[in-house]
């Protein structure tokens, strides 16, 4: 297939991009490289697509109507897989323009290029954030999501609710995607894993938030990948779909760190702070209806993912 990957120097993007492209698929990845962290970790994903002849770079803004518009005219798409997005909770409070620019207006080029291109199936990434104050667990997609507890949130609901508009209106087909708490190689430098770890390795203390009572889905990515892949393929899909992507299992975030200091073989200075605005206690995927409609089967346990993340960590920072 023909098939675009927005995000495509991002975390997941670039690994669903490279697992298309090792299957045969032929790839235009889209990013704009922007630097919400170090765009030196970016450039390194996209050289390592740059190796395979059946991918294409385009360096764009999603915002950039015309160009996206021309884009869609001149490939003629299979398949969007939309996982470009400016992400994180705690940055969403000091930056909210960037989120209503990148997840509501470049969303919306999205729709529209996907629609007027006839484009037979759009994917996308939502968030595990949608829940917001929820406090039964595990999540289910039929779950109430209507009381987001940060901006970031609130634009991944968004999401949904256009994709939904679209799916009824033009008869889009559009599968979205909840990711829980996504770890591994090639991982962002600002999620919990990439900060403890850089935190041990320099003898830095660790934030340790709502004093270590908080547990989470920790997902390996190439669970995740299964999953997006799986959206991509399968046949039988509704009009309009909604899966969560997580492992599985509520992990405490105390042993994680017990996990990641085995792992580095030093312990880490645990330094206990109150909750963050935005975040929540605990999250806890429910997968069976990701794993009825797509065969979704994570089998990533964290006593094995986060040794796996702490050597590729290692071997790219030559540590």
């Amino acid at each position: 297939m023909n098939i675009l990957v927005t995000g495509s120097a991002g975390f997941i993007g670039f690994h669903t991009a490279r697992k298309l492209l090792d299957r045969g698929d032929e790839i235009i990845g889209l990013d704009n490289f922007n630097p919400y962290y170090d765009v030196k970790l970016k450039n390194a994903r996209n050289a390592e697509l740059e190796k395979q002849a059946r991918f294409r770079l385009a360096r764009m803004d999603l915002c950039d109507r015309p160009g996206m518009t021309a884009l869609f005219a001149r490939e003629q798409f299979d398949v969007v897989c939309h996982l470009a997005a400016q992400a994180g909770v705690r940055y969403s409070l000091e930056h909210p323009e960037a989120y209503i620019d990148a997840n509501i207006v470049g969303f919306l080029n999205i729709l529209e290029c996907c629609r007027h291109a006839g484009v037979r199936r759009l994917v996308y990434a939502s968030s595990s954030s949608v829940y917001g104050g929820n406090t039964r667990l595990p999540f289910s997609e039929s779950d109430r999501v209507d009381n987001p507890v940060s901006l970031y949130a609130a634009t991944k609901k968004a999401d949904e609710l256009m994709a939904h508009c679209y799916s009824h209106l033009y008869g889009t087909q559009t599968v979205g995607l909840r990711f829980f708490t996504v770890y591994g190689p090639w991982g962002r430098p600002d999620m919990a894993m990439w900060l403890f770890t850089k935190a041990i390795l320099e003898g830095r203390p660790i934030d340790v938030f709502n004093n270590g009572d908080m547990q989470r889905d920790f997902t390996y990515v190439d669970d995740i990948i299964q999953g997006v892949v799986a959206s991509i393929d399968r046949d039988g899909l509704d009009k309009c779909e909604i899966f969560n992507l997580g492992n599985h299992r509520s992990e405490k975030l105390l042993e994680l760190i017990d996990i990641l200091e085995n792992a580095l073989g030093k312990k880490a200075v645990r330094r206990m702070l109150p909750m963050q605005p935005g975040d929540v206690p605990a999250t806890y995927a429910d997968i069976e209806r990701a794993r009825a409609k797509l065969g979704f089967s994570p089998t990533t346990d964290i006593r094995a993912g986060v040794p796996a993340f702490v050597r590729w960590f290692r071997e790219y920072h030559r540590i």
